[in-house]
């Protein structure tokens, strides 16, 4: 998927951050939370975390959904990516104790939050802001309002280990709605992301107090995408990272290793002329053709489930 957003649609990252926080990257623990917008925000995670060398140590607080993903999520199941069903009875002991498995990670981790929970919609911004109003916290225009149980749990369960909290804000040049389908088409996408580094000492250990923090963030976010939105930019340098070709070489090495035997195989079921085995063999690519459109439909916006808005939903912190 990498390789398809930097080789194939040739999709532009661009960072808009200082050179010290650049510097600082592949070379500490850290928390990242990101805005939950569009279709392959993770995909543009992934890429940078790949340009900077710390891909294969990246974490996620997925959703347990995910888990029936076909490749991603079995995958992730063996590399200790910590999942949750969002409802806080139900995975506290799971979230803890996935958590504590990471405090002495031996690589240099990058352990990302969508804080937001769910993907943004209309739908499910109105019912955010209702909630926000019960709260008496300020609207979001841009955001949901933060679940802010899953941020403070992390803090507190990987306090000593991560060593500052990197929040990234991303947008999209010319108004693009960028998707995974589409980089799979080859189109090219331009993203924006702000990037800003904060020390965990400057981050209250207080839960209430750290819940604060995180909704204060957020509406400094919302403040930043509506500067996007006027400007066409965020404030502050740019660094471009560039690509590396390791990526390419990788993916075409394991489409060698893989996609010969397969094709070898194709060519000898064709010419055996047994239709036992023609017919197994379509039924194999089709199966594979299902699994790759869930894979790509689990991204879709219109198509995420979630019980966002539902009694359940509105018991978030």
């Amino acid at each position: 998927l990498v390789m398809m957003l930097e080789w194939w649609s040739g999709t532009d990252c661009t960072l808009y951050t200082d050179q010290a926080t650049v510097d600082k990257f592949g070379k500490e623990h850290v928390i990242i939370i990101l805005n939950h917008n569009f279709e392959i925000d993770f995909l543009c995670g992934w890429t940078i975390c790949e340009r900077y060398g710390v891909l294969g140590s990246s974490k996620v607080l997925a959703k347990h959904e995910l888990l029936k993903v076909p490749l991603i999520g079995w995958t992730w199941y063996f590399l200790e990516i910590v999942f949750c069903k969002r409802k806080w009875e139900e995975d506290r002991e799971t979230v803890f104790a996935g958590l504590d498995r990471l405090r002495d990670y031996p690589e240099y981790m990058w352990f990302l939050l969508y804080c937001e929970g769910t993907r943004f919609t209309e739908k499910k911004h109105q019912i955010s802001m209702q909630v926000a109003e019960s709260k008496g916290l300020p609207k979001l225009k841009y955001h949901l309002l933060p679940r802010t149980k899953g941020f403070t749990t992390t803090m507190q369960c990987l306090k000593g280990t991560v060593t500052a909290v990197y929040d990234v804000t991303l947008n999209f040049k010319d108004n693009q709605t960028p998707t995974l389908l589409g980089i799979v088409n080859g189109k090219k996408y331009k993203a924006d992301l702000r990037v800003k580094r904060f020390p965990v000492e400057d981050i209250p250990d207080n839960e209430q107090e750290c819940a604060n923090w995180l909704h204060k963030l957020y509406q400094e976010k919302d403040a930043l995408q509506e500067q996007y939105n006027k400007e066409g930019k965020f404030p502050g340098p740019t660094i471009i990272p560039p690509r590396r070709l390791w990526t390419l070489l990788n993916f075409l090495f394991w489409a060698t290793l893989l996609l010969s035997p397969l094709i070898k195989f194709a060519c000898g079921v064709v010419v055996s002329g047994s239709p036992l085995l023609i017919i197994g063999f379509i039924t194999f690519l089709i199966i594979a053709s299902v699994a790759i459109r869930r894979l790509i439909g689990v991204t879709e916006v219109k198509k995420t489930g979630s019980s966002y808005g539902n009694q359940e939903a509105k018991k978030q912190n």
